[in-house]
């Protein structure tokens, strides 16, 4: 039986003061708290039980991925190690390579399942896969099947309008890379202002 391909879901521990700082600076630790709690139940029920793939939550710091849990029971959940950003990300995306693997921040409101599944598609032809970001970053970074991606995030300048070029900079020439569309992640109190307009649109609202 051919084994599905795994999303990874990238999540902290949701606790006051300690997620999403840069936004916490400009609408307050409470108001931020909430938004990353809503943000991340809204997408695990988007994609958390899309039987096209496997999701699982990587948690960080790794004790709260055991125990008692605030997400929805049913979903498998691994810590991501130490280190920054790159370091965690390379650590999971070191797993298991014998499928498709991509990764996703829990702060991408208009993400859904089909971008998931283009993400999926282009892995069956590309080597990696980004999904950028309006500020300079990505919200999805994927990975063939024995595709090595030990490199892929020396000296990435995160949280910086640099992050996917820096990114893009250590994959070899040889690889193929396929890109998505570009969404936005909610990072500061611009990004918070901006979604909640197009949450508030007619469009948005569908």
């Amino acid at each position: 039986m051919r084994r599905r391909p795994r999303l990874y879901v990238f999540v902290r521990a949701p606790v006051l003061g300690a997620v999403k700082r840069r936004l916490a600076a400009g609408v307050g630790a409470v108001e931020a708290l909430r938004f990353y709690r809503a943000a991340t139940d809204s997408l695990l029920c988007k994609v958390g039980a899309d039987p096209r793939w496997e999701t699982v939550l990587a948690v960080t710091p790794d004790r709260a991925a055991h125990g008692v849990s605030p997400w929805p029971a049913g979903i498998v959940r691994t810590g991501q190690g130490g280190g920054d950003l790159g370091a965690r990300m390379g650590r999971i995306l070191a797993r298991d390579r014998t499928v498709p693997v991509a990764i996703v921040g829990s702060d991408i409101p208009e993400l859904v399942a089909r971008h998931v599944e283009s993400a999926f598609a282009a892995l069956r032809s590309a080597d990696l896969v980004f999904g950028p970001a309006v500020d300079g970053g990505y919200w999805l970074v994927g990975r063939r099947p024995g595709v090595a991606t030990r490199d892929l995030f020396d000296g990435v300048r995160w949280s910086s309008p640099h992050a996917l070029a820096d990114t893009r900079a250590n994959v070899s020439v040889r690889r193929k890379v396929a890109i998505l569309e570009m969404l936005e992640d909610v990072d500061d109190a611009g990004s918070y202002a901006r979604w909640r307009i197009r949450r508030s649109s007619p469009r948005g609202a569908r």
